[in-house]
């Protein structure tokens, strides 16, 4: 089986990858049934994990790890969750996506594995504070397609909104195409879109921080 990624692309990732500074946790959900690319996604996160001693994969099926699965809130395959890793103790961060990162997301892989070894979320201190006291659990789903290249961004931004209270949120970038029933749920017309609690808020757009926090806020006093 040939690789996924090339020469070039794995030196690309080698050099963004000196920067990496805490070990991650890269946990990787696959199905059996009806799931086009689980296989392709196992391997891309084979060959991702395998460009630094920092990054570990563990590979879990969705109906034999039930278990596991339900502990990171995962549903649906193929599904990853970038966690911090502290010796022996994974850290759920609330980060993740559902479907193949590929096309334009699969930088946001890249960066979400950056975001989650520097452990820091890089949003302002206003935003922190906001996020850290939350008392009403805040989901955020990024609906993206891989030609998007707006989406990776919006992605990126529900991340790091993740890390500063991986209690109460929890982040997930979705495949549109992937994930149509969903999509529909949602009346995804165009990407990237943010779906805040279910439909309590709605984001359509690469919104900046601000804008997306405002959302945020309205959706959180419905």
């Amino acid at each position: 089986m040939e690789n996924v990624l090339n020469d070039q692309i794995i030196k690309q990732i080698n050099e963004v990858f000196e920067d990496l500074k805490e070990p991650v946790q890269v946990l990787y959900f696959g199905s059996r049934e009806n799931c086009d690319y689980c296989e392709e996604a196992k391997q891309l996160f084979e060959e991702v994990a395998a460009t630094h001693d920092k990054i570990e994969l563990s590979l879990y099926d969705l109906q034999e790890n039930q278990d596991i699965a339900q502990k990171f809130n995962v549903s649906s395959a193929p599904g990853v969750v970038i966690a911090a890793r502290d010796g022996a103790e994974v850290m759920d961060l609330g980060i993740q996506f559902s479907g193949i990162p590929s096309g334009h997301e699969f930088s946001t892989l890249i960066n979400d594995i950056l975001l989650v070894s520097q452990r820091d979320s890089g949003l302002n201190e206003k935003t922190r504070e906001f996020l850290k006291n939350l008392d009403k659990p805040l989901h955020l789903q990024v609906f993206v397609t891989p030609t998007c290249p707006y989406c990776p961004r919006a992605v990126l931004l529900a991340h790091q909104m993740a890390m500063e209270n991986p209690q109460m949120i929890r982040a997930e970038g979705v495949e549109a195409m992937e994930f149509p029933e969903l999509a529909s749920r949602f009346n995804v017309s165009g990407v990237p879109q943010t779906v805040i609690n279910s439909g309590a808020g709605t984001v359509v757009g690469a919104a900046p921080e601000q804008q997306l926090l405002a959302e945020i806020r309205r959706a959180l006093q419905n």
